[in-house]
């Protein structure tokens, strides 16, 4: 009796490692058929390599794929005189901005619509009011960081007589932009003339902002252009951008006169390139073109405002823009991702002109 005990837990014992193997290899075998079949989806959090490109953006809209930084770009945000509202692409890009997940938004000047002797400083103030319910305070509660450069509608630099002509609304702009509250979060490098001109530091990205209201660069701040970019932050820094209201060169129909684009713009450049500056980025013309010459790439931001342009040399219409740029630190290289916000498309690069001026797509050279 014990005998035939013996033998029957022995027999169940031997069923039940082979039952035990054959689960097991049965499990193997799975495991082994999905990680080689491309047309079955893994879990990304098993399979996907950590440093794996994305693409991100709102859901419905093109989805470019993130590079180690990423930017958007706004400018000419600005209505009528005075106004304190805003358009509605204005409005629907701030909002869908943190949805691309961008580290910085950076902002091509013309915040509120200034620059006319008439308007009250009450109306001033309303503007700046208006400015940060609609679009600062947006950022600020997202918690992205917010640069800008001052345009002619927010603080113009015309001087006569040796004097601001808008010097009282250069007084409200730095007042509305040094109040604690009203911090854009940047880590300033150096913020003694913030908000006119300053610069700033961000994923080892060194950026300068100068005060391009106007098309004269003073003596003196040309002074603190070359000392910044030859200090040791920026020159350790692994991508170097500035940042100015005006252009260096026209790209648009009625901007192409006098005053609407940098005095000695070659002498410019030449000073940019000699500290390895890689890309101007510019407003005021409110014409997208992505655009370089020589060694210095030229990125015009168009309007999301009032007033959009047409393209020099093109039969394109007039379109409302944002940018999304996302850099590679490592080949030193940035990939534009334009939308044209009334119809959410891409824009195609090659639709361009292939050259305005002096300038060229910057695809071509």
């Amino acid at each position: 009796m014990n005998y035939n005990r013996r033998q029957f837990l022995i027999f169940l014992l031997i069923l039940l490692g082979v039952a035990t193997a054959t689960i097991s290899h049965q499990v193997l075998s799975r495991n082994q058929s999905i990680s080689d079949s491309p047309s079955i989806p893994i879990e990304t959090s098993i399979e996907t390599p950590l440093n794996q490109p994305v693409a991100i953006g709102p859901p419905g809209l093109f989805a470019p794929v993130r590079g180690n930084v990423r930017i958007v770009v706004i400018s000419d945000l600005n209505s009528q005189y005075g106004s304190t509202t805003y358009a509605a692409e204005v409005k629907e890009a701030i909002a869908l901005i943190p949805q691309w997940k961008p580290d910085l938004v950076l902002s091509g000047g013309d915040m509120i619509a200034g620059q006319k002797r008439s308007l009250t400083k009450a109306q001033i103030q309303a503007m700046w009011s208006a400015f940060d319910a609609n679009i600062s305070r947006p950022l600020r509660q997202a918690k992205i960081p917010f640069g800008f450069t001052i345009g002619n509608h927010d603080a113009s630099g015309a001087i006569s007589q040796g004097k601001f002509v808008f010097e009282s609304e250069r007084e409200l702009a730095s007042n509305y932009w040094n109040q604690p509250n009203h911090n854009p979060g940047l880590k300033f490098v150096d913020r003694g003339n913030f908000p006119f001109y300053y610069s700033f530091i961000e994923d080892n990205i060194f950026y300068l902002v100068w005060d391009a209201s106007t098309h004269i660069i003073s003596p003196e701040q040309l002074a603190w252009v070359e000392k910044s970019l030859a200090s040791p932050i920026a020159k350790k820094a692994k991508l170097r951008l500035v940042i100015g209201h005006l252009p260096l060169y026209p790209v648009a129909v009625g901007r192409n006169n006098g005053g609407n684009f940098l005095s000695n713009s070659e002498k410019l450049q030449t000073l940019l390139e000699s500290y390895q500056v890689h890309t101007y980025i510019s407003g005021h013309h409110h014409a997208y073109y992505p655009g370089k010459k020589d060694q210095l790439e030229l990125l015009h931001t168009g309007a999301l405002g009032g007033g959009p342009r047409k393209l020099l040399n093109s039969n394109l219409p007039p379109r409302k823009t944002l940018t999304v740029v996302d850099i590679s630190l490592n080949s030193q290289s940035t990939t534009y991702t334009t939308y044209d916000m009334k119809t959410k498309e891409v824009i195609d690069i090659k639709t361009l002109p292939k050259s305005i001026g002096k300038i060229w797509r910057r695809d071509l050279k």
